[in-house]
Parts: structure tokens; sequence; C-alpha cells
């Protein structure tokens, strides 16, 4: 099958060399099914005022913002026996984060800044303001107030590279504990976090164009908290260990990942920066979510998963997709092999819109400039 230049061009917007290649199309059948995920939803409030970050909720503002829903499993198929809420405000320095996390032992042992902090419990945030998998922050914390802030590029399932020296310089954090750190003698009942993190240095993550949120836009996000089994040797507390090795920590987020992996960024929640909270009004993307969904599904399934084969194909082989288990789309799916990589595009047949998402994993929308 011969594609003429005006394919190409809307497609990938490949060189007319490749205009010139006459293959056969390979049609491939893949299966989404369980694939696709529902991320839960947040409006933030503006605060009234700048906040006192002390760990506590005793601004005014505060009041303001609901809590959210508790935390899940990350798989999002288990509810956690300790409870992990979270609440966010707004302004145009920062962006405010309150978590309040059940806890009855409350143990904490990293006091250097940037060490990592999830080998003890901790609550962390991930964040990316232009709703990408590319440069998007980490933040963590522990119950010592000890944090480590990174940025990585992409994920590491893509060859992403944390960059450590990512570093906030006007975070405000704080720590608020109800019980008694590192003592096994009693019960706790739990710990808060407050945060405000510089909006400077988060608009800087964004595609352009850059600058403070404006009213109704849309970021992505998602919080997990780290939660150990413990051993007490020495009335001291440790990572349970099991033949030597740390049994696998428990991971409690707010939007639930579908797999133990928090660096997949199309899988977090949406926040949307607002005056005032929105009481039962529905949620409206900005975007095809559905159809990014589908788009990064398929990278995944290519880039490194059981469709990885397909990569082999030689630079101008086209592959036609077809899905199963989505037959409430009609979509228009084509893989393009390159020799820097590969290019998929889908493209809604009902709209003409289309999506596009390279090797890396770099997702293009009709929305973008």
């Amino acid at each position: 099958m011969r594609f003429n230049f005006p394919i190409l061009s809307v497609f990938f917007g490949m060189t007319v060399v490749l205009l010139h290649f006459s293959c056969k199309e390979q049609m491939v059948t893949i299966d989404l099914s369980g694939e696709l995920i529902q991320p839960r939803t947040y409006i933030v409030p503006r605060a009234d005022q700048p906040l006192k970050i002390d760990g506590i909720e005793d601004d005014s503002s505060w009041k303001k913002a609901p809590f959210s829903e508790d935390f899940i499993d990350i798989k999002g198929q288990n509810k956690p026996k300790q409870r992990t809420r979270i609440k966010m405000l707004w302004d145009e320095n920062f962006l405010y984060v309150f978590a309040h996390i059940e806890e009855q032992h409350l143990w904490a042992t990293l006091k250097e800044r940037d060490t990592v902090i999830f080998y003890n419990n901790d609550f962390e945030v991930f964040i990316s303001p232009s709703n990408s998998n590319h440069n998007y922050g980490e933040i963590e914390i522990n119950a010592l107030n000890t944090v480590w802030d990174l940025l990585l590029d992409r994920p590491y399932n893509t060859k992403g590279n944390p960059i450590y020296n990512w570093n906030l310089t006007d975070l405000k954090t704080a720590v608020h504990l109800q019980g008694t750190l590192n003592n096994p003698n009693d019960t706790d009942q739990y710990w808060s976090v407050e945060m405000a993190l510089p909006m400077q240095a988060l608009t800087e993550l964004k595609r352009p164009p850059k600058g403070i949120p404006k009213i109704g836009e849309h970021w992505r996000i998602n919080f997990s908290r780290v939660q150990w089994e413990h051993d007490l040797i020495d009335n001291r507390y440790y990572r349970k260990k099991r033949k030597d090795k740390y049994l696998p920590e428990n991971n409690w987020v707010w939007s639930p990942q579908g797999v133990i992996n928090m660096h997949l960024p199309e899988h977090w929640g949406y926040i949307e920066f607002a005056e005032s909270p929105k009481i039962d009004q529905p949620w409206i993307h900005k975007t095809d979510s559905e159809i990014e969904q589908i788009t990064y599904a398929l990278f995944r399934k290519i880039a490194y998963g059981e469709y990885k084969y397909l990569r082999k194909n030689l630079p101008g082989k086209i592959t036609s997709i077809q899905l199963t288990g989505l037959k409430h789309r009609k979509l228009k799916i084509n893989l393009l092999n390159a020799y820097t990589g590969f290019d998929i595009a889908v493209e809604d047949e009902n709209t003409g819109r289309v999506y596009t998402i390279d090797e890396r994993g770099y997702l293009n929308r009709p929305e973008d400039p």
C-alpha cells in the first residue's frame, strides 16, 4: 500500500525522502482491556492569604479545601488499614499541600537532605504541570521533616534520568507528630505534613507557554505513602527482613496507578486551579483523556512490552493497529518505524484530531502550540 504526502505530513511530519517508500501495510490487533484507569480529580481553591507552614491545619484558608478521598493501594484494589488523606490550596507563589497520615508506629531515621527517603516510611508528591510524562518533579518527606526532591526527564522504563541536583530552594515543609517518634513503647495516632511548593520552580517544568496557572488550568499530580512492615531490635525500629532480604514496601496512593509503579505520570490524578471549591459539579477534561491513555498504553506495549518486536521493522514500515476492548471509539491507529525510532498516531475518525507519541514517550496533542 503506497501512502501519499498528505497522510505522512499530518501524521508525523517526516521528510519527503520517506514518501518514496512503498510497503505493504502490516495489521496488528492489540487488546487494551484493563489498561485504562480512571484517575481521581481535585479542585484546588485559591488561598485567602499566605499560609504559615507549621504542619498543622490551622490556617483559616484550609477550611475552603475539602479532604480528598482516602488513599488506596497502588493497584487500586485494596483499602489500607491506616487512613491517609490530602487537601490542596494555591496562590501565585505556592501550591500548598496538607496530608493527614494515620500511624500507630511513628519512626524515622534519615536526617540528611536528598538521601533515599523512601527507605523510611514517607509521604511523596509527584507533579507534572504540563500533563506530560516528561520533566516531572518528585518530593519525598519523612516524619523527621527530611526532604528529597528530584526531577525526572522521563520515566525510568523509557530510560529516564533522575536529576538529583534539582533543589526547590524556596520549598517550605513542616511535620506535626501526634505521638512520640521512635518510641515503640506506646501507640501513636498520626503525623501530618504541610508543604508550600514554590510555584516559580513548578512552572519551569511546563511546556510553553510557561507562567503562573490560570483559573481552570489542569495539572497532573499524585501522592504516595510508602509504608514498611517493621521489626523491633533492641527497642529500635527496622524494616522487616525475611531470609536477609527486605520485605517489599506497601504503596498507598491518592489516585490508583493500576500497577506497582508511580512513574507512570499518565495515570496520575488531575487538579484544576479555581477560586473556590466546586461542589457537586462534574469534572470536565480539557483534552481527550481517553485517547491520551490509549496512546500511552500502546506506547508501553511497543516500547518495552509484548509488542516490542514491532520496533525491529525496517524504517518506513507502516503498521496498522486495531484495538479490542474499546469498541465505543472509532480510531485510526498507525505505527511508523523510522531510522531514529518509531512514532504512533491515534486519530479520532469522528473529529479528525490526531495524537502522536514517539519512541521517547513524548506525547503531542492537537491542542499543543
